[in-house]
């Protein structure tokens, strides 16, 4: 009796087991955003790459994100949350997020941490960014064909090297198809306020700029454009919604590819701490979706403009160059190298606002 219920119960284990073999399971991935998840913005740009791992890995992955995170003891908290709720990978899209990323990661070492437009990695900390100042370049090409006053503005959030990277990158952009036209620069210190946002830009306007540009959070400077009838450059994400023609273009970051591939790699047992700085070239940064009042000429000389970049021909940063105090930073026949390019700390002749 005994040996046949033995033999019965291994029969049941070796022809039942293929029905309870299990797929591996999902990894789960998250970000914390900085600010609210809007129909456009920096935040909207990165959920969108958030999607695009959903779309590409489907049932292998198990995505999440806590919006509206202020950066400092509330986002090392969220941080720390995730980390304990078993997430293994952990996406911080904030350059204020980089230090409570680090310290939250030094307590968590079996889980990977990808600190976006932070500078310092770490074991499980992976660093990354993209050339936005690549983007602003061209846009500022754009915006060099089209201002009518010679004048353009910038709503601004903080003085931080990747912020002065885009408004120098602008300016030289615009100066180089229209040598007299010169930078607005209003300071906000602060990522995203849309009401004060829209006040800037319409400070801006009234100090004589018909073209716009900003680096905030929200498309409270192109609904500002819309409703006085001037032009501005869409930031993170394609705004024709908000201003169908305001918009001269777009210049927008692509992360899907990226965040696919570090889910991947933490699938796979694969990933590693790495730095990477990505641009036209990388597929992280494109300008584009441009407004119905921009001549097709100029389209066509911004494409032409953005293949050089991507095949390396063109560098924004390319001398002679000097600061708007008169201070030569550059010769001719050199272009600025990463290093100085990430340390940049000053405005390039053309900007008439000093830094505060």
């Amino acid at each position: 009796m005994y040996k046949n219920l033995a033999a019965t119960l291994v029969a049941a284990c070796c022809f039942s087991s293929p029905a309870f073999s299990q797929s591996p399971a999902p990894v789960k991935a998250a970000w914390v955003y900085v600010t609210p998840l809007t129909d456009a913005g920096w935040t909207q740009q990165h959920d969108q790459g958030r999607r695009a791992v959903d779309k590409a890995l489907g049932a292998q992955v198990q995505t999440s994100y806590v919006e509206n995170v202020p950066e400092g003891a509330d986002a090392e908290r969220v941080i720390r949350d995730l980390a304990a709720q078993g997430h293994q990978i952990i996406f911080t899209p904030s350059f204020g997020y980089m230090e409570p990323t680090l310290k939250v990661a030094r307590d968590f070492p079996q889980v990977k941490f990808e600190s976006i437009t932070g500078y310092k990695p770490a074991p499980n900390v992976a660093t990354a960014n993209a050339r936005y100042y690549e983007g602003r370049y061209l846009a500022g090409i754009a915006a060099g064909r089209m201002t009518q006053s010679n004048v353009a503005g910038y709503v601004a959030g903080f003085p931080i090297p990747e912020v002065l990277q885009g408004i120098n990158a602008f300016t030289l952009g615009l100066r180089s198809v229209n040598p007299k036209a010169t930078v607005k620069v209003i300071w906000l210190n602060e990522w995203f306020n849309p009401p004060r946002e829209r006040e800037a830009a319409i400070t801006l306007m009234n100090q004589g700029a018909d073209v716009l540009a900003f680096h905030t959070g929200s498309s409270a400077v192109m609904a500002a454009a819309e409703e006085r009838g001037k032009l501005a450059v869409a930031y993170h994400s394609d705004m024709r919604k908000v201003a169908p023609t305001a918009q001269i273009a777009a210049v927008t970051h692509q992360w899907g590819d990226y965040y696919t591939r570090r889910v991947q790699a933490v699938q796979s047992s694969t990933w590693q701490s790495a730095q990477l700085w990505g641009g036209v070239r990388e597929g992280m940064i494109r300008v584009d979706a441009f407004g119905p009042r921009v001549p097709q000429a100029v389209q066509d000389e911004v494409l032409a403009r953005q293949r050089e970049i991507g095949a390396g021909r063109l560098h924004p940063f390319a001398g002679p160059l000097a600061d708007n105090t008169g201070r030569q930073q550059l010769p001719g026949g050199q272009h600025l190298g990463d290093a100085a390019i990430l340390g940049m700390n000053w405005l390039v002749e053309g900007v008439q606002t000093q830094l505060p």
